[in-house]
């Protein structure tokens, strides 16, 4: 692939690529759409795309210029592979720009939770001075001592981990391969054990790809596991958490609350009963976005750019 010779195709609502990519000075032709009408007129017109949420596999067959993807995100579930490698199109993904991120996200919304910050908000609006709460089970409380369930100790987990650990928390761990050890997890199992360690866990966080396996790894079985002093996080995929099962465990108080990212459906239906339980913190799918995303897009996919044009194998989170 000769850079000089390909046009870069950004397609994302929000994110400022285009422009911040002209401000390398690469010199590379590239344009930008802002919506899924506009990225499918001008699918053919591209060699390198540079896309998430937008993508649907419909668009394969007029991608005619298509050479390579670049998911601005750790996620590629949205893609069929099959269809991409017949298309002869290299794919790769984002994995590892949003760990500082969604780490701190994850942690900001275990101590929200633990110190009832959402309900202060909601107090604020109010104009409502709430009394000290004498219910031992539902006043504030604190993490140093408590024990935090991750479950996907990849490049987010591992670093939630340390933040964990920063605040005084026991770090139970669980991953596929336990082979190495991982640092500032106190203990490490295979994903498989999650069942038997829900019961120990005063958080469970999931920061998990979403995969056949992981697919309503949080079901009603697991949620009858948890504690019901615990909390779950989910900055995972909203794919890993049987959406009706959790709903119908915070309406029974069977755990404490719950901080989400991520839904099944996202946007989230109007009518879904997550945006009125008092117990829960909902994010719109936020845990990834700083001001400083698409910076890391654009190191990644120059990378990968310049592995292409030098025939270097593999690329940088190479999936195809």
């Amino acid at each position: 692939m000769k850079l000089d010779d390909i046009t870069i195709h950004f397609a994302h609502p929000a994110y400022q690529l285009s422009a911040l990519f002209d401000r390398r000075g690469t010199g590379i032709k590239n344009f930008q759409t802002w919506t899924r009408e506009d990225l499918r007129a001008r699918i053919g017109e591209g060699d390198v795309l540079v896309v998430t949420g937008f993508w649907n596999d419909g668009l394969l067959p007029a991608a005619d210029r298509l050479r390579f993807v670049q998911v601005c995100g750790a996620g590629y579930d949205m893609f069929d592979l099959d269809a991409v490698r017949a298309k002869g199109v290299r794919l790769a993904h984002a994995s590892g720009i949003n760990v500082n991120a969604v780490s701190d996200h994850a942690m900001a919304l275990l101590l929200a939770l633990t110190r009832q910050l959402h309900t202060g908000r909601d107090n604020q609006h109010r104009a409502h001075w709430r009394a000290m709460i004498s219910d031992l089970d539902r006043r504030e409380d604190e993490l140093p001592g408590k024990t935090m369930l991750i479950f996907g100790l990849g490049k987010i987990g591992a670093r939630l981990a340390k933040l964990a650990k920063a605040f005084g928390m026991t770090v139970i761990g669980l991953k596929r391969d336990t082979a190495n050890p991982v640092e500032h997890v106190d203990e490490l199992y295979i994903s498989d054990a999650l069942l038997e360690l829900l019961p120990r866990a005063d958080c469970t966080v999931l920061t998990c790809p979403l995969t056949a396996q992981t697919r309503n790894v949080i079901d009603t079985t697991a949620l009858a596991a948890m504690k019901p002093s615990s909390y779950l996080i989910n900055v995972a995929r909203g794919g890993c958490v049987d959406e009706p099962a959790l709903i119908d465990a915070l309406r029974r108080e069977a755990i404490a609350g719950a901080g989400i990212d991520v839904t099944v459906e996202e946007p989230l239906a109007a009518d879904s009963p997550l945006w009125s339980f008092d117990n829960v913190i909902l994010t719109p799918h936020t845990g990834g976005e700083t001001r400083k995303y698409e910076d890391n897009v654009i190191d990644i996919l120059l990378d990968n750019l310049d592995r292409l044009s030098r025939g270097a194998e593999p690329l940088h989170n190479q999936v195809l």
